[in-house]
């Protein structure tokens, strides 16, 4: 296949549309099912390219869900907690502990299930029964992989009516070194960002605590790559294996922080005592339970519990989640870690950084204002590392 056309472009108003290789030879992909639009594919292939950097760096199969051209999360295939797979909502999936691109996906999907909700799927490995199965409950816009097992395609032809976009990508595809774009008909050209992100990249430890163990340099590392494949400016925390906050798209780094922060507190809260044990009705569909979940954990909470309302979401009125409790919780959380794209300018970003548990820092460096950053890193006893390199992505 040479090219292939699109219903429209970003918007219905924008046609014609269509995917080509600007060499004329075929594009290396397969449609095996749905029709895929101009967003599903930019989503696609910039969901694609971070699980297989994902998986080159770490040797573990690892999976992203993607909305609007950004990561929500990603993850690698690393066991999970009871706690975890209750939280995500996977606690009840067969098979899930003997399938590690599963996990990945459950980890990915599970973070961030407000800004998921009709995603777009990437995976690094073949997907299996068992992902299948996982993905056939949730509502997804499709999905990009090097292969899928023929139940598990079957499976996922069912989503939507039959309607559900599957893509099959050549993992052995390289693209040119070269990469061009328009904009206001104006070509932009620039070499391809082939940088690549490994445990060397964490060698340059500016602060006094100089400790950093393997599990942190494997966060640190999904952290980086998640955010060469995230709209700038961005920031992102990782913990466990995943990304647990991405903060994207943002003019000022201190607002990526705090988005990024505020997510990675709400992914730590869903496994709160008191939200693992909310006494839902049965009839309450995921979706709702997500938007009650995050209400629930908002300052808004009585939006959920007013006197008419919690009955028709539980079978007997929930106690709060207090201020008291939600920092308290948070205040009990280490070992998060913590990338940006670019420096970070001042100190404020640490502060609030620190307020989410994070213990270990990678960032470029270079800003006039370092010293002020690495003695904020020194105050609450973190690791951090210059890489030397941004991972600006437009």
């Amino acid at each position: 296949m040479k090219e292939f056309e699109l219903k429209y472009g970003c918007n219905p108003n924008q046609k014609p549309a269509k995917i080509m290789m600007a060499d004329g030879s075929d594009l290396p992909i397969q449609i095996l099912n749905g029709k895929p639009g101009y967003i599903n594919f930019l989503d696609a292939f910039n969901s694609w390219q971070l699980v297989k950097e994902l998986k080159e760096a770490l040797g573990v199969p690892a999976a992203t869900s993607f909305k609007h051209v950004s990561p929500t999360s990603a993850a690698v295939g690393v066991p999970m907690s009871d706690a975890l797979k209750k939280a995500c909502f996977v606690d009840d999936i067969e098979g899930l502990d003997d399938s590690p691109i599963a996990l990945a996906y459950a980890r990915a999907r599970g973070t961030d299930r407000m800004c998921s909700f009709g995603d777009w799927v990437a995976l690094s490995d073949v997907c299996d029964v068992v992902t299948a199965n996982l993905l056939k409950r949730e509502v997804s816009d499709g999905i990009i992989a090097p292969g899928y097992t023929p139940e598990a395609l079957e499976i996922l032809k069912s989503k939507r009516k039959g309607s559900y976009n599957i893509v099959q990508i050549d993992p052995n595809y390289v693209p040119q070194e070269e990469e061009r774009k328009q904009v206001y008909g104006v070509t932009f050209v620039q070499g391809r960002n082939n940088f690549r992100i490994d445990a060397e990249l964490l060698q340059n430890i500016v602060t006094e605590n100089k400790n950093l163990p393997e599990e942190a340099k494997r966060d640190l590392i999904i952290s980086l790559i998640t955010l060469k494949y995230t709209q700038s400016n961005s920031v992102c925390f990782a913990k466990d294996g995943q990304a647990i906050g991405v903060g994207a798209g943002q003019q000022s780094r201190i607002h990526c922080t705090r988005l990024a922060g505020s997510k990675a507190d709400v992914w730590h809260l869903r496994q709160h005592e008191k939200v693992l044990n909310l006494p839902f009705l049965p009839t309450v569909g995921r979706p709702d339970r997500d938007n009650t979940i995050d209400v629930y954990i908002s300052d808004d909470y009585e939006d959920v519990l007013a006197d008419g309302v919690w009955q028709t979401l539980f079978s007997e009125k929930p106690e709060p989640l207090t201020k008291e409790e939600k920092r308290a919780y948070l205040d009990s959380i280490t070992g998060v870690a913590l990338g940006s794209d670019a420096f970070f300018p001042f100190g404020d970003n640490i502060e609030r950084a620190a307020k989410s548990g994070v213990s270990y820092i990678a960032e470029p460096g270079g800003s006039i204002r370092d010293d002020n950053v690495i003695a904020t890193c020194n105050k609450h006893n973190m690791v951090m590392a210059f890489t030397g390199m941004r991972l600006f992505h437009h």
